[in-house]
């Protein structure tokens, strides 16, 4: 029978779990494994970095439990990794624990016996990752600009209406020009970009072809059900969700095609308050760009393809697909006459340069013709393909990395293309498969050179480290779309199944790399982003000891090996996973350069979890009361928690971690439920259904 997965929120949590601390030295991935998949703990001892002053080692057989009952479910003796050799990027010594062949549902822990040191608990089953995929897409939802976050969709991080005040971004001026009324445009809409509240078409690029693949590629992973306001009209929210930033997209595509860069604010001091609807200084559009038109075109041409599958949204994807060819053909007299603008944006509108070099631009100009291409047959989007594919990257260099990923994407999708050019298409193949049966690099596949099982160069873990990181997993996962290398598929599964692993907890840090998903099931996860809206000494600072703490499921920017504040460590003077540092500290620390999260880095890891969900999944009636979708929130919490979703009568039972009873009731029609007499710390909740089912949770109260 189908299965739907229910909230990680209340995951079976044993109270033994809290009676011990949760060991530095097993790393797991905290939500947990599919039954089939391999399933491997790091065991660490750090031999270099800022924790070099700890040391472990296992005992020659460690132990895999039953988190319900404590039951030895595996006994198995640990691998030495390399020989006993320190990993370079980590610091890091390390055994490999290998409990695969456990594939029963269930909740487990891998446990020391002899040293006394333990995993939290996580679950082995299917669809242990619908929620998590869930919450990160809802990181979108939180970021939408001029829109209120309300309940029921706020879940606890509620803000009105924002940057709707006079000469921001429902009349907002031109930045050249600013005393001109005439030239004020409605350019409301769209996502916030990461830590701050500024608007760039360009760097919507990765992060829209990103979403778009995502849904390509597993479109059984996106439901209908992120409780965001398009829920429930029969369209997955992902694809709601990336309609609300092409809505924006549209209004800054002027009609002959030229597209402006971006708008936000013209001094680093204005609109830097938190919540977002604090914010009431003046907005600005910029310039139109070639590299803004050239983004639109391969957007909307892409976009075309994906919604041009609703038959709700014919009129829209036609919609889509002409301005994608208004704006190839303004761009095109850019590329025809060399004369592509890479100095448009000139700072006048502060934060990150939106320029993008001449190669980048030609790069996408290209993808753009391989979509048109795509939607129309006309030839002369072949034409340029066929005659200028050499001098791309891929070809030109044979170097298929994370960077481009989109256009990667856009060239094996041209070699699927019936009426594609034979040529190209080998010139394409050869050069992929050259990549991957090479691999100097090691990136494809699992392989024996990470400690942590998810191997990149040295040179990845730069600023956004988290992007390249997940679009590593994302070329693997290309590299199987291609079919090139089939002996190698299971491998490349592998690599992906790591790195999704990496990001969920086995890494040398033991940290989910996503903002406060405790709710979720996870023991150790970010609890600082760089975010205005979450920023430093406001009531959403930190997910532990702030009022309400960061949204959940933001993607953070992760390890940094280039960190410039040379005096601050950790993050710096650390091998490359450990230059990482959970803080959201401004200038002159520059925690942007660790935590910032960012739409791109969001999009990256979605795509990648995406391989690992399916959203028809359902839990048995056995496991979940029928039709509940129950949530809790805001976790943590301080006076008051609201429990949603219920579709019976159920009562609350919340136990101390030493398992006394310290609350018991029915949960009121309101589902508010009064915590104001509770001391901080960690307890777990039982909501008890009507028919006698049950779930458990872990609520911090502070």
């Amino acid at each position: 029978m189908k299965k739907l997965l229910s909230p990680l929120a209340f995951l079976a949590i044993p109270f033994s779990i809290f009676a011990q601390d949760i060991s530095q030295f097993i790393h797991v991935d905290q939500f947990g494994y599919a039954s089939a998949s391999n399933k491997v703990a790091v065991l660490s001892n750090p031999e270099i970095g800022y924790n070099n002053s700890l040391s472990y080692s296992p005992p020659a057989i460690m132990e895999l439990r039953n988190a319900s009952n404590d039951a030895v479910v595996l006994s198995a003796a640990p691998q030495t990794w390399s020989g006993g050799a320190i990993h370079s990027q980590s610091g890091d010594s390390g055994w490999w624990f290998d409990f695969s062949s456990v594939t029963a549902p269930g909740d487990y822990y891998v446990f020391d016996a002899s040293n006394d040191e333990r995993s939290g608990s996580f679950s082995i089953g299917d669809g242990i990752y619908n929620d998590v995929l869930k919450t990160a897409g809802r990181a979108f939802f939180y970021n939408r600009c001029n829109f209120p976050k309300e309940e029921p969709f706020a879940q606890g991080w509620d803000d009105g209406q924002n940057f709707d005040n006079p000469l921001q971004d429902f009349n907002v001026r031109f930045i050249e020009d600013p005393s001109n009324a005439s030239l004020e445009k409605d350019l409301s809409g769209g996502w916030f970009d990461a830590g701050d509240y500024n608007k760039y078409v360009t760097f919507t690029n990765k992060t829209l072809h990103n979403l778009l693949s995502a849904y390509e590629e597993n479109p059984q992973a996106f439901g209908d059900d992120w409780n965001i306001p398009e829920s429930g009209n029969n369209i997955p929210d992902l694809i709601d969700e990336i309609k609300w930033e092409l809505d924006w997209l549209m209004k800054m595509t002027n009609p002959d095609g030229s597209t402006h860069i971006k708008m936000g604010s013209q001094n680093y001091s204005e609109n830097t308050s938190s919540p977002p609807s604090a914010n009431t200084d003046q907005r600005f559009y910029g310039p139109t760009c070639s590299s803004a038109s050239i983004a639109i075109a391969g957007i909307f041409s892409h976009a075309a393809k994906v919604f041009g599958g609703f038959f709700e949204f014919e009129s829209y994807a036609s919609e889509l697909q002409e301005t994608a060819i208004t704006a190839y053909n303004y761009s095109k007299s850019f590329i025809d006459t060399n004369t592509l603008e890479t100095d448009c944006d000139d700072g006048s509108i502060v934060a990150g340069d939106a320029d993008l070099d001449a190669d980048s631009q030609k790069a996408q100009f290209l993808m753009a013709a391989v979509y048109l291409f795509e939607l129309t047959g006309d030839s002369s989007y072949n034409d340029y393909i066929t005659g200028n594919v050499i001098y791309l990257e891929q070809i030109s260099t044979g170097f298929w990395g994370p960077y481009f990923a989109e256009v990667n994407d856009a060239l094996i999708n041209y070699t699927t293309l019936s009426n594609s050019t034979n040529s190209t298409v080998a010139l394409i193949e050869n050069s992929f498969s050259d990549m991957i049966t090479n691999n100097y690099d090691q990136f494809f596949g699992l392989s024996t050179a990470d400690l942590y099982r998810a191997h990149i160069p040295d040179w990845s873990y730069h600023w956004g480290s988290n992007m390249p990181k997940a679009n590593y997993g994302n070329l693997n996962r290309l590299a199987i779309q291609s079919n090139l290398v089939p002996g190698s598929n299971a491998n490349f599964e592998a690599y992906i199944d790591e790195t999704i692993h990496y990001f969920h907890g086995v890494n040398p840090l033991g940290m989910v790399y996503l903002s406060n998903m405790y709710a979720y099931g996870a023991d150790r996860s970010v609890n600082e982003i760089y975010h205005s809206w979450f920023y430093d000494g406001t009531d959403y600072d930190n997910a532990i000891t702030s009022p309400i703490g960061p949204a959940p499921g933001f993607v953070s920017g992760g390890p940094n090996a280039q960190f410039s504040v040379s005096t601050l460590v950790p993050p710096s003077g650390q091998p490359q996973q450990k230059s990482y540092l959970d803080f959201n500290d401004g200038f002159p620390n520059n925690s942007w350069e660790i935590s910032e999260p960012a739409i791109y880095y969001q999009a990256a890891y979605l795509r990648l979890l995406a391989n690992r969900v399916n959203a028809e999944l359902i839990l048995s009636t056995e496991d979940v009361a029928s039709n509940s979708t129950f949530q809790f929130y805001p976790n943590p919490a301080d006076t008051s928690i609201t429990i949603t979703g219920l579709n019976e009568e159920a009562s609350l039972e919340i136990y101390s971690t030493i398992g006394s009873l310290v609350y018991e009731s029915s949960i009121p029609e309101s589902g508010v439920v009064d915590i104001s007499g509770f001391s901080n710390g960690l307890y777990l909740m039982r909501l008890i259904t009507s028919e006698g089912r049950s779930r458990t949770g872990k609520l911090l109260v502070d």
